[in-house]
């Protein structure tokens, strides 16, 4: 997918246009924990709906699960769904936020280091946080996502990719 990126011209201008490598986000995994809560809720409303003699005690028992499952199911897949990130042939962004959005990027010609961080249950499905890190400010950092280690390849090789010429030579290129 190629893909052209106004108001950036640096990549135009030497004839290439920016391409998508990857779109990512966090692993479904996340979601788990509230969709059994949103079955429980469910399963347990549609038991106690219709047994309580008062019709305000049947009422409250309904907007008690709207309220769980606003705040235990649905907050969650909203946070999961707004945190995405995009890897292109120039740089990495970070887009997170429903309400405030926020957007962190960095350029390959800049140059990073990229670390892979996996605890014993992503190791098991294979996912990871791959960490950014360029300079002073705070790393970005992919979290849990799918093939991380693949991941960290192919910013490796974006890196190499975008080096400029008299660095590779330095290098012995």
């Amino acid at each position: 997918m190629t893909k052209s990126v106004a108001g950036h011209s640096n990549g135009e201008a030497e004839g290439r246009t920016e391409q998508v490598v990857a779109r990512l986000r966090s692993h479904g995994r996340a979601l788990f924990w509230p969709t059994l809560l949103l079955f429980a809720v469910c399963g347990a409303t549609g038991y106690v709906y219709g047994t309580l003699p008062e019709p305000w005690q049947n009422a409250a028992v309904l907007i008690g699960a709207g309220l769980i499952v606003l705040l235990l199911w649905f907050l969650p897949l909203m946070v999961w769904l707004t945190r995405r990130y995009t890897i292109t042939t120039r740089r990495v962004i970070v887009r997170t936020g429903f309400f405030m959005r926020v957007r962190q990027e960095i350029l390959h010609s800049r140059g990073y280091g990229v670390s892979v961080r996996t605890n014993w249950i992503q190791a098991m499905i294979g996912t990871g946080d791959v960490r950014i890190t360029a300079g002073q400010g705070n790393p970005i950092v992919l979290k849990d996502v799918p093939g991380a280690t693949l991941v960290q390849q192919a910013l490796h090789d974006l890196i190499e990719q975008t080096a400029p010429a008299d660095s590779q030579h330095a290098l012995g290129e």
